[in-house]
C-alpha cells in the first residue's frame, strides 16, 4: 500500500479530523490546510473536519480557522500540513489526538507523526494535497473552492512559478486546478497586491539594503522601523523576495524583530544553499529558502559573516 493510500485509509477510520499548519502562515500553509479540509468535507460529509491555528486578517480572503475545544482531540485524527518541525506547529494541542499524519515538502529533519508523507522535491504542500486527491483509490473530488485554495498555495510557494522547485508536474497540477470553477487571475491579483504601508516598507528595504562584494545582502527591520510604516500588526513577508530582483544579489537575509526582541531571520538564495546556515541558528528549511533565529545583534553579525563567506565560496567555486 502506498503512503498516499495509507493516509486515505486513516482518514476513513476517524469521525473527527483536525488539520494543523505552521505558525505565521503563508499561502501554502493555509492553502494546503484549508484546501485539504474542503476536500475532506466534500468527500466525507458525515465527518467533523476542523482547521486549527490563529486567524490572520490578511488571509481572510482564503478562509478562517475553527474554534476547537480540547475535547475535540479525543479519538481524533490530526493532520499537520506544510510544517517541517514540531515547534513551528500552530496550536500545541496537535499531539493530543489519537493518530497523527505529517504531509510536507520541507526536508524531513524532524520525523514526527504515525504516517509521514514528505516530498522535498515538490514545489509546495498544496501540490502534494492535489496529488493525494488524484492518486488515491477511489480518487477524491476536488471542489472548486479547494482548487482555489490549493492553486493559491502553489502560486505563493513558487513565487509566481519563478522558483527552481517549479517543475513540469507543478505546472500540470496548476493547470488541472485552473479547470475548476474559480478565477485564477483573481487569486494571482490578490497575491500580488500590497498595502500602502507595505509599499513604503518595500521602499525602505531597497533604500537600506546592504550588498556585500560577495553578492550577499542583508537588511534589519526593527520594531521602530516596522512601527514607522504601520507594520507591527501586519506581515512583512511580502518584502522577503525583493532583494532577489537585484542583479548583484546572490543570497540575502532579512532580520525582523520579534516581540521578545530576538530576530526572525528570513534567508533566501538564487544559488548558494543556505539551509545549513539556517540550521546553525536554530532554523532550517529548503536549500534556497530557509528561516532561523538570531537572539541578539552579535548573532545577527555572525549570520551575516557566515552568509558572506558562503556566497563568496560559491562564487569562487563557480568561476
Amino acid at each position: 500500500m502506498t503512503t498516499e493510500q495509507s493516509i486515505l485509509e486513516a482518514i476513513k477510520k476517524y469521525d473527527t479530523i483536525i488539520i494543523h499548519r505552521h505558525q505565521r502562515p503563508d499561502p501554502d500553509a493555509i492553502g494546503s490546510q484549508l484546501g485539504l479540509a474542503t476536500i475532506l468535507k466534500a468527500n466525507f460529509p458525515n465527518k467533523r473536519i476542523l482547521s486549527a491555528g490563529k486567524s490572520y486578517p490578511g488571509f481572510d480572503w482564503m478562509g478562517k480557522s475553527d474554534e476547537i475545544a480540547d475535547d475535540d482531540y479525543k479519538n481524533a485524527l490530526v493532520i499537520v500540513t506544510d510544517t517541517a518541525n514540531q515547534p513551528r506547529v500552530d496550536d500545541d494541542r496537535y499531539d493530543k489526538g489519537k493518530m497523527m499524519i505529517k504531509i510536507d515538502h520541507h526536508p524531513n529533519e524532524d520525523k514526527f507523526g504515525d504516517i509521514m508523507w514528505v516530498k522535498p522535491e515538490a514545489s509546495s504542500t498544496s501540490e502534494l494535497i492535489t496529488d493525494l486527491a488524484e492518486t488515491v483509490t477511489p480518487k477524491l473530488t476536488i471542489p472548486a473552492e479547494a482548487g482555489r485554495l490549493l492553486y493559491a498555495g502553489i502560486v505563493g510557494d513558487t513565487g509566481r512559478f519563478m522558483y527552481p522547485a517549479t517543475s513540469a508536474h507543478t505546472m500540470e497540477v496548476a493547470a488541472e486546478l485552473m479547470r475548476l470553477d474559480f478565477s485564477a487571475s483573481d487569486v494571482n491579483q490578490k497575491e500580488d497586491e500590497i498595502t500602502i504601508p507595505l509599499s513604503k516598507l518595500s521602499a525602505y528595504v531597497y533604500d537600506n539594503l546592504t550588498i556585500l562584494d560577495s553578492g550577499a545582502a542583508y537588511v534589519k527591520l526593527t520594531d521602530e522601523v516596522l512601527a514607522q510604516y504601520g507594520m507591527l500588526k501586519e506581515s512583512s513577508s511580502a518584502v522577503v523576495p525583493l532583494p532577489g530582483k537585484i542583479t548583484a544579489v546572490s543570497a540575502w537575509a532579512i532580520f525582523v524583530e520579534s516581540k521578545d526582541h530576538t530576530f526572525r531571520v528570513r534567508l533566501r538564495s538564487k544559488g548558494p544553499e543556505i539551509n545549513k546556515l539556517a540550521m546553525n541558528h536554530g532554523g532550517g528549511g529548503h536549500p534556497l529558502a530557509s528561516g532561523a533565529v538570531a537572539k541578539d545583534d552579535a548573532e545577527i553579525e555572525q549570520v551575516i559573516k557566515e552568509l558572506d563567506e558562503l556566497v563568496a565560496k560559491d562564487k569562487g567555486d563557480n568561476e
